[in-house]
């Protein structure tokens, strides 16, 4: 039975958890733009801004993710 290390991997399970929770951000972000427009389909301004709001604070979340990402990946931890 072969053990598998940290260097026998292509990244560390530290950059793979960034990586994924980056992606699903992105992904979120993404998202609301349909919800927003949904939202203004049916003039509900309250939900737009709601949207709008979390679809803010998913771009920050995700910015900070991805920092916390490039020093993973420059220096192998925070």
């Amino acid at each position: 039975m072969t053990t598998t290390t940290e260097s026998d991997r292509a990244v560390s399970n530290l950059e793979y958890d960034l990586v994924t929770v980056l992606k699903n951000k992105a992904e979120a972000v993404k998202a609301y733009d349909i919800y927003i427009q949904d939202a203004q389909s049916m003039n509900s301004q309250p939900c737009v801004e709601l949207f709008q709001k979390l679809k803010e604070e998913d771009i920050q979340k995700a910015q900070e993710i991805r920092h916390h990402l490039q020093q993973v990946m420059q220096h192998g931890r925070m």
